[in-house]
């Protein structure tokens, strides 16, 4: 059980399901043709991408818990360009409650993201020795209600699905130019190095 402690391992393995998630988008397999909806998601992954890396950068050691909670993560990241490609399919057709459901669908898969980080973020912060020596700890903790953000966001998102879809589908692009350009670092201890910020 050598690689359980091995966080580059479980880095480099979601950098494969991270690249594999956007070359679907590429290659359109099946995957979002509508308008904005694949550069759309495109931007959303790459910033999944970006998250993830900036708080494993700071991850020393992997448990049981972390191992599973970053495949339910990767899993969801991975289920939506699916999601994704059923807007595409709906948006701009004549049912409008077509297009409302299969927006919320994908705004479900957005709630189960924010959800899935928030709690691989919780559990780091909650066993703290899992974070290499640089991070504080408890100054990380403090981060968790702002870092859960998008768990109160995402679902407001969901139930605006039924009221407007081209709305609610511009407001996701918002969000995630947000979260693109949030600026919430990994708090470190005293006389280290400030890293890349982190958006939640």
């Amino acid at each position: 059980m050598s690689g359980l402690n091995d966080s580059g391992r479980v880095e480099a393995f979601s950098d494969g399901v991270f690249a594999i998630a956007i070359t679907l988008l590429i290659l359109e397999v099946k995957v979002p043709s509508g308008p904005g909806i694949g550069s759309q998601l495109l931007l959303i992954i790459g910033i999944m991408w970006a998250n993830h890396h900036t708080v494993f950068g700071f991850v020393a050691t992997v448990d049981r818990v972390l191992l599973f909670l970053n495949l339910l993560l990767l899993m969801v990241c991975s289920a939506l360009p699916w999601a994704a490609g059923l807007v595409a399919g709906y948006l701009d057709g004549p049912d409008r409650g077509a297009a409302a459901i299969a927006l919320a669908v994908y705004g479900g898969f957005m709630v189960a993201h924010a959800l899935t980080f928030g709690a691989l973020w919780w559990w780091l912060t909650r066993t703290g020795h899992l974070f290499d020596a640089r991070v504080d700890v408890e100054a990380a903790r403090r981060t968790r209600p702002r870092f859960a953000l998008g768990s109160v966001v995402y679902p407001v998102l969901l139930g605006l699905s039924f009221v407007s879809a081209p709305l609610t589908l511009a407001l996701h692009g918002l969000v995630a130019v947000y979260y693109g350009f949030n600026q919430l670092p990994v708090p470190l201890r005293e006389g280290e190095q400030p890293d890349e910020p982190l958006a939640a």
